[in-house]
């Protein structure tokens, strides 16, 4: 009895052990390659915006004043844009070819016609322009005014600010919904989430997201109907039922979460943090979610974009190993992680 009770208990830890070992080598990310960018070292980034049409990463660069566009097939920049002081947001409008960027420097949304590469209009808002969300169906990109406590609605078919909303909250990142055809917006300091009827513009509904402080970050898998929404106060990630109106799971972040994407094909979600690493997490079968690693990367790291396609992050860097730089890293997690 003793023998198989021994054999049991070692077969037990050697299962342990081998499943140690898978996790240990597919739960990490795996850098594919670095792109230097031309702004100044050292100075932060914002957000990033995906052109698959044209295969281009588009990068802000919040403290350097620029705003970049990667070549995806090359790892080659392709093109710096000036005239986009303080650039936080960034969003690519398929109507049109153009590229919308929130610019805090000087309260403005940029418009980036793709073809000439440059800015060729501004359009004033209200205290520091942040993210962004395009609902294509109603032609109309919503941008977050974080400090002004509102979201301004530009109809992308004039370049004209159509609309202005106001909160009794700093806005944090809005998303559109496909599905529903809404708008969502987070309400971080009420840690509340928005709902905004695009037809009309009114806002519909407001819920809160329990146990979530400073919800500002979000991202967005429609067809499962789940919002993710980073909770900056308690360091936490609050997956959101989009048809229930409740916070169903939280799972928890290192220090400094900030920006989140999900890859909704692939059933991954990824927030970037700034004390220094990258959460990776993984939706189960269940409908429920499990973080797999929080990946090392470098300090002051709080911003991402997801390549469709290949699934590959690309992340700007602002330094590397405590030393100024200006680079956009690209990695892939392992194939096994499904």
């Amino acid at each position: 009895m003793r023998r198989i009770f021994a054999a049991i208990i070692s077969g037990f830890l050697l299962a342990v052990t081998i499943a140690g070992a898978l996790i240990a080598q597919v739960s990490t990310l795996r850098k594919i390659t670095q792109i230097e960018l031309p702004g100044p070292k050292g100075k932060r980034f914002d957000y990033l915006t995906v052109d698959p049409d044209d295969h281009f990463v588009i990068v802000a660069h919040m403290r350097g004043d620029q705003t970049y566009f990667v070549d995806t097939r090359t790892n080659q920049v392709a093109a710096t844009i000036t005239g986009t002081p303080g650039v936080e947001g960034v969003e690519y409008v398929p109507e049109g070819k153009k590229v919308y960027t929130s610019n805090s420097g000087d309260n403005t949304i940029g418009v980036i016609d793709i073809a000439q590469r440059k800015v060729i209009k501004k359009l004033k808002t209200e205290a520091k322009p942040d993210g962004s969300t395009y609902a294509a169906p109603f032609h109309k990109l919503y941008v977050s005014d974080e400090r002004g406590e509102a979201e301004a609605i530009v109809d992308v078919r004039t370049d004209t600010i159509i609309k202005t909303l106001h909160f009794d909250s700093e806005t944090g990142m809005p998303q559109y919904d496909p599905v529903a055809k809404l708008v969502y917006v987070n309400l971080q300091d009420i840690n509340r989430f928005a709902v905004i009827d695009p037809q009309d513009d009114r806002v519909v509904a407001q819920y809160p997201v329990a146990g979530c402080r400073g919800n500002h970050g979000m991202a967005l898998a429609p067809e499962q109907r789940r919002a993710f929404l980073v909770c900056e106060e308690n360091s936490l990630l609050a997956v959101f039922d989009l048809e229930k109106h409740v916070v169903i799971q939280t799972l928890p972040l290192p220090a400094g979460a900030d920006v989140v994407k999900a890859d909704a094909g692939r059933g991954r979600i990824f927030v970037a943090c700034y004390s220094g690493a990258i959460a990776a997490i993984q939706a189960l079968g269940s409908g429920q979610y499990k973080k797999i690693v929080d990946a090392p990367v470098e300090k002051r790291v709080h911003s991402l974009a997801i390549e469709p396609e290949t699934g590959y992050l690309y992340v700007p860097q602002e330094q590397e190993k405590g030393a100024p730089a200006s680079k956009l890293i690209v990695y892939g997690l392992h194939a096994q992680v499904l």
